[in-house]
């Protein structure tokens, strides 16, 4: 579908003004010669990579010593180098602002709430940094953390990092077996936790949790206060002290900052862990930085002192992505909780009384929004939001049209998609191009995105896998326990040789954005027919009788049928007229291949931690199969509802 109109359209004053053309005008210089138009620079970008990243860190100003050599690439992905000589330290990019305003400010549902300055976030890391560093840890140790999405967080990461010590971290609601999937493999030299946390307005309890991960760990344990009582949880652990302990010894001095490497390990973050053990996916300090710094500074606009939301857990990459907000001297605003509660207006007063400027969500979340009748331009002040991003699982075209019609008419909408591969996007906004429904906006600068199908050819106007065909900064430096890199090797580049297969059902746009379709390990094949999921839920969650849906393809009589599952509404009826009325949306809205062979009502569906649902994980179960991590789900116990059932027999 071609719309005829788009979205949003920047003024010619704001695409001016936007740092984004501000650093298009800076690579004009260095490149010698005016761009035709942003296509042109983005082509530059891909063409000229050493020139471009050599750009970036200039202009954001990265501290460190930056080296002669941008780039060794000698054409093998795996083995191009980005900054090989430069020695950087990440915490020290998020810690350059100082002074008395604000650089987090926090609320944990409407029971916590306070802010830190800048000044007060460099004390607390020095006293933490000193603590950390007295238990002998540093370059390449491991630090895990099971937290809320709160201002000690991210303190204790700045400290580890500013150690050269690597982070990873996971939310509070994981299960126990869950943690140690995550952390057992990694071997953390201490582990952080909360006491307990809130969620729809009650205390969860993980007192025993972190007893029980604790001890098969075997690391001391840093207990936060937060919800619960840390003074007693600390005290009932083997080598256990709260947060107030470990740094009640030190006093604050200036954070110092140990210099390592560009490729030098960061983070460790985890695959969704759905089909197995979850795969550890290292991230370098300097490709992390500097692929944040430009997504933040040129594709969201965002500048200092800048108010910049995103709702997200630790256990997600998305806080990673927020938390290098600071490198830009922007203020973070973190919700922890649901944000449901206590009613679908708590984001959006935040977002009011902080004044956000970027607010950051899932696709999800504003479907929840435009189900539940909220109407935020008629109930909230959005003046002050320039730029609102979505991610998570592909925004529906009713999705964009509800943001424009229902949140604020003249706001930038950006789709991004990437993901934990990257901590990062490969496509995202553009505040100086247009915003056509259902489409994101286009590829990063830097990021060789192209489209291909099974024969490994570029294709326009069809459908066929995301691609990266040049190596950029973010590319992980490795899986953790991964001898040789067979298992890296095997997730990115089996599919087409030297070339970064992302995993995505995507399509090119007539105005140069892109769709995407959904997974492709999930993609339908009916007939041989490719069929994106996301292409059914856009049509059948439009429906007010159908909450959310999930749709899967089952082997039958050789071949595959798509079988679509459906939580309806509460007081609807599932009966044949609603059968009839959602297989005749999908087939108008869709084509007749796409109508499901089957449509079953079901009570739940299962999602992740972070909300994305799992198309693996109940077609494993509906064909009989075990699935093997059910600790990575937040509501496993919704996979019962897809075993055995009579329906999917005939």
């Amino acid at each position: 579908m071609v719309t005829v109109h788009p979205l949003w359209q920047p003024s010619a004053t704001e695409v001016e003004a936007s740092p984004m053309t501000a650093f298009m005008r800076f690579c004009e210089t260095r490149a010698g010669a005016p761009f035709a138009d942003y296509d042109g620079f983005h082509q530059w970008s891909i063409t000229e990579r050493g020139p471009f990243w050599n750009a970036v860190w200039d202009y954001c100003g990265i501290a460190g010593e930056k080296g002669e050599t941008a780039l060794v690439d000698n054409g093998h992905m795996l083995e191009a180098r980005f900054f090989p000589e430069a020695k950087l330290n990440f915490a020290e990019n998020l810690l350059k602002e100082k002074g008395d305003g604000d650089a987090l400010v926090f609320r944990g549902e409407d029971k916590v709430s306070y802010r830190w300055t800048w000044d007060e976030l460099h004390q607390t890391v020095s006293r933490l940094q000193q603590a950390i560093s007295a238990m002998g840890i540093g370059a390449g140790d491991r630090v895990a953390a099971m937290m809320p999405n709160m201002p000690e967080t991210y303190a204790l990461m700045l400290a580890v990092t500013s150690l050269g010590a690597i982070w990873s971290s996971c939310s509070p609601d994981f299960g126990e077996q869950g943690v140690l999937d995550r952390f057992g493999q990694i071997e953390p030299k201490l582990f952080i936790a909360c006491d307990a946390y809130w969620y729809a307005g009650k205390k969860q309890d993980v007192a025993e949790k972190v007893r029980t991960v604790s001890a098969k760990l075997n690391v001391p344990v840093l207990v936060v206060h937060y919800a619960g009582d840390a003074d007693a949880l600390a005290g009932s652990l083997s080598d256990g002290r709260t947060f107030a302990q470990f740094i009640e010894p030190y006093s604050a001095k200036p954070v110092e900052f140990t210099r390592m490497p560009f490729s030098h390990p960061v983070y460790i973050l985890f695959s969704s862990g759905t089909t197995g053990v979850p795969k550890c996916i290292v991230h370098s300090a300097g490709g992390t930085l500097i692929q944040h710094l430009k997504e933040h500074a040129f594709h969201c606009g965002l500048k200092k002192g800048d108010k910049l939301f995103y709702f997200t857990t630790c256990g997600w990459m998305m806080w990673n992505w927020l938390a290098s907000g600071l490198a830009i001297g922007a203020t973070l605003c973190l919700f922890d909780g649901s944000p449901f509660h206590p009613d679908g207006n708590a984001l959006f007063d935040f977002a009011q009384d902080e004044k956000f400027a970027v607010f950051g969500t899932s696709a999800k979340y504003i479907d929840a929004v435009r189900k539940g009748g909220f109407v935020p331009k008629n109930t909230h002040d959005l003046s002050s939001l320039r730029l609102l991003t979505s991610t998570g699982s592909p925004l529906s075209p009713e999705g964009f049209d509800f943001v424009y019609q229902g949140i604020k008419p003249d706001v930038h909408l950006a789709s991004i998609s990437g993901g934990t591969d990257i901590v990062s996007c490969f496509v995202l906004g553009n505040p100086v191009k247009a915003v056509w429904e259902g489409e994101i906006q286009g590829p990063g600068l830097g990021m060789a995105v192209d489209v291909w199908n099974d024969e490994g050819q570029p294709v326009k106007g069809e459908k066929g896998e995301l691609v990266c065909a040049k190596a950029f900064p973010c590319m992980p430096v490795m899986f953790w326990n991964d001898e040789g890199g067979a298992k890296y090797k095997a997730a990115y580049f089996e599919r087409f040789d030297n070339i970064w297969c992302h995993g995505d059902f995507a399509e090119w746009t007539v105005h140069g954005g892109l769709v995407i379709h959904g997974r492709s390990d999930a993609t339908l094949n009916p007939g041989g027919v490719r069929i994106g999921t996301a292409e059914i839920y856009n049509q059948v969650e439009q429906l007010p009788e159908v909450i959310e849906a999930i749709c899967i393809g089952q082997d039958w009589d050789d071949d595959v049928r798509v079988v679509l599952f459906v939580r309806t509404a509460e007081g609807v009826a599932f009966d044949d007229d609603l059968i009839k009325k959602i297989k005749t949306k999908i087939r108008t809205g869709a084509s007749p291949r796409h109508v499901p062979a089957k449509v079953i009502q079901v009570a739940d569906i299962p999602r992740t931690k972070s909300g994305k649902i799992v198309e693996l994980a109940v077609r494993e179960v509906v064909h009989g199969r075990p699935v093997k991590n059910k600790e990575a789900l937040a509501n496993p116990e919704a996979l019962e509802l897809f075993a055995g059932l009579a329906e999917l027999k005939s």
